[in-house]
């Protein structure tokens, strides 16, 4: 299954680009359908106290930041948590692998997205050499029973991986160093990553095929088309919840208070933000 995913993958990354960008208003529109339904989601996850795991893994530069952006743009934060944890403090090098990742698993009500995850540890820990092969391939052989736990606890986990191809990544980081409004997106991991290339793509292919499972199966994301994969990915994503719309109860706003006759306005000089605009 995982090969066929992947020849798929592969097949749509290698369309001619003028096939392959969507139109922007067509996916302009397309995103703003797909804002309503995630705004139903929220509402049912906070009504029926559903917890849910979203999974972003993938290359660098692959867009990740990207599709979470446009997931969690105009939904509260309360409710869609984005989890992206730093690397791991010396104290938390002490623990149990999968300790501080479990304190960030979605309460009742609430959906949490991690940009990152778990799956450090068999993919850039492992080629970086941050973790010995035996703990990347220990913890390859435990992923799948400490998901089948989740699911089996009420969790609803997902997972998808974001690939792009060689040149797409390539395009992607010599566009980051070009830009200063992007410089700060390109890392040492990230140039790491870039002379790694098939270190990594063996190390994700092993990944994949040792965690792909009926329980939590992984979801193949192309995205050298970046708007495409944000709208196959939230759509995927809204496809996979069984939620229902929630009908919203709007509030009675009843009449303002007057204005007390004895209210005095506060003469107290204030500091003022200066217009220029």
């Amino acid at each position: 299954m995982i090969k066929k995913n992947r020849d798929r993958a592969a097949a749509t990354i290698s369309e001619p680009a003028e096939e392959a960008k969507s139109g922007g208003k067509k996916y302009a529109k397309e995103l703003a359908r797909l804002h309503v339904e995630l705004a139903h989601l929220q509402a049912w996850v906070k009504k029926s106290g559903a917890r849910i795991a979203i999974i972003f893994e993938g290359r660098d530069a692959a867009g990740k930041g990207g599709v979470i952006k446009r997931l969690t743009e105009r939904v509260s934060p309360r409710v869609f948590r984005v989890v992206a944890l730093p690397a791991p403090t010396d104290r938390e090098k002490t623990q149990i692998y999968m300790q501080r990742y479990i304190q960030h698993l979605p309460a009742g009500g609430e959906i949490v997205i991690f940009d990152r995850s778990w799956y450090n540890r068999p993919g850039v820990e492992r080629v970086m050499g941050f973790c010995s092969d035996k703990q990347a391939r220990r913890f390859l052989e435990q992923a799948p029973t400490f998901e089948t736990a989740l699911v089996e606890s009420g969790i609803t986990l997902l997972k998808y991986f974001l690939d792009v191809s060689e040149e797409e990544q390539e395009r992607r980081f010599r566009q980051r160093a070009d830009d200063p409004l992007r410089q700060w997106k390109l890392s040492p991991m990230d140039v790491e990553s870039y002379n790694r290339w098939w270190d990594y793509t063996r190390a994700y292919d092993e990944m994949i095929r040792a965690t792909d499972t009926r329980h939590a199966p992984w979801w193949i994301v192309p995205s050298n088309d970046k708007k495409r994969a944000r709208i196959n990915c939230i759509s995927h994503i809204l496809s996979s919840i069984p939620y229902e719309r929630v009908e919203f109860e709007k509030p009675n706003f009843s009449k303002r208070q007057k204005r007390p006759d004895n209210f005095v306005d506060d003469a107290t000089p204030r500091n003022l933000v200066p217009d220029v605009f």
